[in-house]
């Protein structure tokens, strides 16, 4: 049975810095693409950052580039999210995402999904 636990949010001053990580089990992290995306009340779900091929293939949203980091632990199947130089409008609930076949930044895409862990930025 495929899960996805997510952990590592919190609240955090803008500037501040997060490690969030998604614990997989029931699938081989080198069989699928995996992504990060998050959710802010009343707004679209938005892709942040996904990753592939055994972690040598990731794609980032424009919003993240140069801020966020994704990687993940293939012996641990676990999936990271480095977030630095952090900003209010980052403040949303992320939710780590699991698909079979290719790589995509759209969310309706993803089979599997994680319940969310709560990353709030304040000014």
């Amino acid at each position: 049975q495929v899960r996805l636990v997510e952990s590592g949010g919190g609240s955090v001053q803008a500037g501040g810095s997060l490690r969030l990580s998604c614990a997989a089990s029931g699938f081989r992290f080198s069989s699928n693409c995996m992504g990060w995306f998050r959710q802010a009340p009343g707004k679209e779900r938005e892709a942040v950052a996904t990753i592939y091929d055994g972690g040598l293939v990731t794609d980032y949203a424009a919003s993240v580039k140069g801020r966020f980091t994704i990687s993940q632990d293939n012996v641990k199947n676990t999936m990271y999210l480095q977030m630095t130089s952090l900003k209010p409008e980052d403040t949303a609930l992320y939710y780590c995402a699991a698909k079979a076949f290719g790589c995509s930044l759209e969310y309706r895409s993803y089979i599997y999904w994680g319940q969310g862990t709560q990353v709030t930025v304040s000014s």
